[in-house]
């Protein structure tokens, strides 16, 4: 099952990088952040990381590629991540079907591929939504869940935050949350300050303030 996910996710990326000449729509994102933190948890050591990615959308179909430098102590130095999905609607609700694989090629043994199935629902201007992602790999048989809200206080001003539960397989658990704005510059440009902390106290998953800078075209 995960080998056949992750030749899926492949042939996604490969969707992507012809998409130039397939119809659909491409967009590009770069983003540069005083910490890359992934639920609650610092991917860089408390350090900068530079970002960017590229999505494909075609439909209720997208994929995408996605990169950031990441400082675990390891070789792996960074991370490319590969995603494919559908976003079908139901009513007024948003639904998001997808699989991502996470890959160091510095270090094979820290890949993993998850499932995701996501909803989304209005609640005003706002939204409300939950995720759920699962582990594809049965000897680690993890699990992460969420729920985020977003509502827009100004054209250019925006609020967002989510409350999530991350469970490893050996039993062990752990709460993040997250709230934050984002304000847009320009068309193109936007910065979000985002508070992050979890329910654990030791370094790497204590409370910290993140600003990041994205430019997306």
């Amino acid at each position: 099952m995960k080998k056949f996910l992750t030749a899926a996710v492949a042939v996604s990326a490969l969707l992507v990088a012809g998409a130039a000449s397939a119809e659909g729509a491409v967009s590009y994102n770069i983003a540069v952040t005083s910490d890359y933190v992934f639920r609650g948890i610092t991917q860089t050591d408390e350090s900068p990381a530079i970002q960017g990615g590229i999505d494909y959308t075609n439909g209720i179909f997208y994929a995408g590629t996605w990169a950031s430098n990441v400082d675990f102590g390891t070789k792996a130095d960074y991370e490319v991540d590969l995603y494919a999905g559908i976003k079908p609607t139901a009513g007024k609700a948003s639904f998001d079907f997808g699989v991502l694989y996470y890959a160091y090629p510095q270090e094979d043994d820290l890949n993993v591929t998850e499932l995701k199935a996501a909803v989304s629902y209005p609640l005003g201007a706002g939204s409300i939504g939950a995720t759920y992602y699962t582990n594809t790999d049965d000897t680690f048989d993890t699990y992460y869940a969420e729920v985020n809200a977003a509502y827009p206080i100004t054209e250019k001003v925006s609020l967002s935050g989510a409350i999530g539960t991350q469970k490893f397989a050996f039993g062990g658990e752990y709460d993040t949350w997250n709230v934050g704005g984002s304000v847009a510059l320009t068309d193109k440009f936007s910065v979000d300050l985002r508070y992050h902390d979890t329910s654990e106290s030791i370094k790497g998953m204590d409370e910290r303030f993140v600003v990041t800078l994205k430019a997306a075209f």
